[in-house]
């Protein structure tokens, strides 16, 4: 075989070289396109669409809470001018200043940043109840800087955050259950989602001691959370079924049939 001959089998093996890595990056745009056009319709009609509703709700809530405020705070500003002018004339500039002042302290109040406008994990202080809506609303505000894999995950936990809530609302904060969801939604994973996000894109898909990228190990991590918290609501539902169970066993056997006199 001749140079020549060698020399074409080399360029026809380049060629083919080349087509296939161009095939194989056509496929994964193809995939990472089929992959986007799925989430939005998972976000369209879905767990994060439900997310986004209970976001709506809250942020709803807390504009009222803060409309009230200024509200009071208007109607306290009011009568205590009026009172203080009983006595004391004020006189237009009085008045103007007062005015001024009573829409200063609400535009203050209206505006004033609040934990539920913020992306902030939930404080470890918080009520039950109060501490699974913050971390609701925690999560949804930060899965969009999560790979596409970890916010599924994201999504299974928040679906499964109103269920849970119903249950630690009735629990005490200082029940071991509650204690095991109050530090993973208070502590262990925020801290995990905020660790993630301060490692540089570039290195997220590099391989650490054990042979995982970061992106795979945030999603290992967030579905062993989001077992966890199903087995806390599980275990809390079970208790609240044998709690029920021993009720209607005591109503039977005292006021049944066969009931127990005295």
């Amino acid at each position: 075989m001749n140079p020549n001959e060698l020399g074409e089998i080399f360029e026809r093996a380049n060629q083919s070289f080349d087509h296939a890595q161009r095939v194989s990056e056509k496929a994964d745009r193809s995939v990472a396109r089929a992959t986007q056009i799925m989430r939005r319709i998972d976000e369209r009609d879905g767990a994060a669409r439900a997310a986004a509703r209970r976001e709506r709700q809250r942020l709803n809530a807390d504009l009222g809470r803060r409309f009230g405020r200024v509200g009071i705070w208007l109607v306290v500003a009011s009568l205590a001018t009026i009172i203080f002018g009983l006595f004391i004339p004020i006189g237009l500039f009085g008045f103007l200043a007062a005015v001024g002042l009573a829409i200063g302290v609400a535009a203050l109040i209206g505006f004033a940043p609040s934990a539920g406008r913020i992306a902030a994990a939930p404080a470890a202080d918080l009520p039950n109840g109060e501490m699974v809506q913050r971390f609701d609303s925690y999560l949804y505000r930060t899965r969009r800087a999560l790979p596409d894999a970890a916010q599924a995950e994201v999504d299974a936990i928040s679906s499964a955050l109103p269920s849970l809530r119903q249950s630690l609302e009735r629990v005490d904060a200082v029940d071991p259950n509650a204690q095991d969801a109050r530090r993973l939604m208070s502590l262990h994973l925020p801290q995990l989602i905020e660790r993630y996000v301060h490692v540089p894109t570039a290195f997220r898909n590099e391989p650490d001691g054990e042979g995982k990228s970061a992106d795979q190990r945030l999603v290992e991590a967030l579905a062993a959370s989001r077992a966890a918290l199903g087995d806390i609501s599980a275990n809390l539902a079970r208790a609240d079924m044998a709690a029920f169970e021993t009720q209607g066993r005591f109503i039977e056997s005292r006021y049944g049939p066969e009931r127990i006199d005295g």
